[in-house]
């Protein structure tokens, strides 16, 4: 198989989703930490994952669902903490290549300038910038403590809000699972938003 077609396949949430609830899990542990994986879907694979398991499509409670993912969320922020803390000079001197981008580093680097250790929480709702922020936090050499607390209390807001609506919706509006193809394109069309937003604002500023 291709790097292309493996990726593509990577990026499938409803492919990831019909796998079961461990590949979900490694998804959101990887896109939360590891700096290669900052293509993989995060914020719809997880409200279609609530919707999934709301419909009775996937076989777990919700509770279940909700603390595997929360796990994996602090895990996966904690290991790309370690990394960057350990081996973020490396990282910071690396050539661009098609798992990594420069350029990806410096947005959250003028991420933290804008928002402060805050960003650590508001970056959960971002893609990119959640993949990069725990590395960078690691860089920085953030007090531990702190940074944990950011950590929780980020995977707590990201998990709850996004699985926990999906599954309200799940519950409530049985036939969505019919239209996540539109559900997917909702989620893309809020994030090349904010992006471009984003990077708007940091060009001008």
């Amino acid at each position: 198989m291709e790097i292309s077609e493996i990726i593509k396949y990577l990026s499938d949430s409803k492919e990831i989703i019909g796998l079961g609830l461990w590949a979900v899990t490694f998804v959101v542990y990887a896109e939360n930490g590891l700096f290669f994986a900052f293509f993989l879907p995060g914020d719809y694979l997880l409200f279609l994952t609530g919707v999934f398991v709301g419909t009775g499509f996937l076989k777990y409670t919700i509770a279940t669902v909700l603390l595997y993912l929360f796990v994996a969320a602090v895990l996966g922020s904690l290991t790309g903490f370690l990394f960057g803390r350990f081996f973020g000079s490396t990282l910071e001197n690396r050539p661009d290549r098609w798992y990594f981008k420069k350029k990806h580093i410096e947005s959250t680097h003028d991420f933290f300038e804008k928002y402060g250790n805050q960003a650590l929480i508001i970056s959960r709702f971002l893609p990119y910038i959640r993949t990069f922020a725990p590395i960078l936090a690691g860089i920085s050499k953030m007090n531990y403590p702190k940074y944990l607390f950011l950590n929780v209390s980020g995977a707590t807001l990201w998990v709850g809000s996004l699985v926990g609506g999906g599954y309200f919706f799940g519950v409530q509006f049985p036939w969505i699972i019919n239209y996540v193809h539109y559900v997917i394109l909702f989620f893309l069309a809020i994030t090349t938003f904010t992006v471009i937003k984003g990077y708007l604002n940091i060009k001008k500023s």
